[in-house]
């Protein structure tokens, strides 16, 4: 961090797509997601709801288009030291409550990591790689549809498309993985290939009834965070992860973003003294009755809810990321006094998890040790009535916060604030 705890250490970088944004104005990402393309089958749902990954299937049915000036927009304005996007009037971020309102997935739980590939050296009951594939799938890819420890999507999808109506019990429970590991390597962990399926999978569907112990939702965030992180460096154009969900935060907390024909709720602006302006923001959107009434009830049990208030390490295999909501407090309904000097990972972000298997929970064990303590992170602060920042954050942001991209000259009504 050096000697300035106020200091942002990546904010103007050469590698940060905002330190040359006046040199690179067209500057657009592209995303790298597919289709779930398996048809989920009744006979899946039990394994599913028990996983805790039902409403996530439902959401994969429907596609979306991932507005990618718009998300390339927000990545532009996204700090990968605090993992906020700064606005003119301050920090903001995806949380795990969004995560849990917008996905349905559950929070609290074990953290989802491991091996990548040599289960038979790590894991009690393991097998070689390839022959547990075949053990608890039926059958073994070609050679021509695997890279290393990846299998394409395509075989998945016609070896797995449609399970048959005569199966037993124990087929069903074949296709049921197969769906499971096509859903996680799509919709919810995508990669940047777009098109392959990673066998890290196998040792979670081996026990599909322990699917729903794990903390999928700390997961996903950690992996969009990551995503994010990547995709902000000037040199790198492709975005994966959880996109529905970033889209769909943009949306929520920025009704003027929706397009024609969203569902739209009304909420109170965020600065409703200074009339309508362009980066209207909603720091409470899921407040609302209306909200409350369609959400799982199984994300608001109260283990479920307090991790959002939690400040910890989120985990997906060799990803850790923070969870930094000690920023945001206002999106919980409180007041953002001047935050703590940013935590300095950088040391992290250059895992990948290649370069020869690894078993994270001991390489990376202090961080797993902190998710395992995430109970006793828990922020308590007081909730008002109008949530926002304090007097001091804004001094604090007008001196350290990158409240402004453009030249001053293009800056327009955001002056006012």
């Amino acid at each position: 961090m050096g000697d300035d705890p106020t200091r942002l250490y990546r904010l103007d970088g050469v590698a940060h797509i905002a330190g040359v944004i006046n040199e690179e104005p067209q500057r657009c990402i592209r995303s790298m997601r597919r289709q779930q393309g398996m048809r989920l089958d009744d006979r899946y749902v039990p394994y599913l709801q028990m996983a805790g990954l039902y409403h996530l299937t439902r959401l994969n049915d429907r596609w979306f288009r991932l507005d990618e000036a718009l998300v390339s927009a927000f990545v532009e304005r996204w700090r990968p030291e605090t993992h906020t996007f700064h606005m003119p009037f301050g920090e903001c971020t995806i949380t795990l409550q969004d995560v849990a309102y917008q996905l349905g997935l559950l929070v609290d739980g074990r953290y989802v990591s491991g091996c990548l590939s040599e289960f038979h050296i790590y894991i009690e009951g393991g097998r070689p790689s390839w022959v547990w594939f075949q053990e608890l799938l039926g059958v073994i890819p070609p050679p021509s549809q695997v890279q290393k420890y990846a299998v394409n999507c395509s075989w998945f999808q016609e070896t797995f498309g449609e399970c048959p109506e005569d199966a037993d019990d124990d087929t069903v429970r074949r296709y049921a993985r197969a769906y499971i590991m096509m859903l996680l390597g799509t919709l919810l962990f995508a990669d940047k290939s777009g098109n392959r399926i990673h066998i890290r999978w196998l040792p979670y569907v081996a026990r599909l009834e322990e699917l729903g112990t794990y903390s999928w939702g700390s997961a996903a965030l950690a992996w969009l965070y990551q995503c994010m992180c990547r995709v902000a460096n000037r040199h790198v154009v492709k975005l994966a992860g959880p996109l529905q969900l970033l889209q769909s935060w943009i949306f929520w907390h920025f009704p003027r973003f929706r397009p024609a024909g969203y569902e739209e709720l009304i909420y109170i602006t965020a600065c409703p003294d200074k009339g309508e302006f362009l980066l209207q923001f909603i720091w409470m959107p899921y407040s609302s009755p209306d909200v409350l009434q369609v959400v799982h009830p199984e994300v608001l049990e109260p283990r479920h809810m307090a991790l959002w208030r939690s400040v910890t390490a989120l985990i997906y295999f060799a990803v850790i990321e923070w969870h930094q909501i000690d920023r945001v407090l206002p999106q919980f309904g409180g007041v953002q006094p001047p935050p703590h000097p940013a935590l300095n990972i950088d040391f992290l972000m250059s895992k990948d998890g290649r370069g020869g298997d690894r078993w994270f929970p001991s390489t990376l064990q202090k961080w797993h040790l902190l998710w395992d303590s995430r109970q006793d992170c828990v922020l308590r602060f007081d909730v008002v009535a109008d949530p926002g920042p304090s007097h001091a954050f804004l001094d604090w942001w007008s001196q350290h916060g990158k409240r402004f991209l453009s030249p001053e000259t293009q800056l327009g009504i955001l002056e006012q604030f």
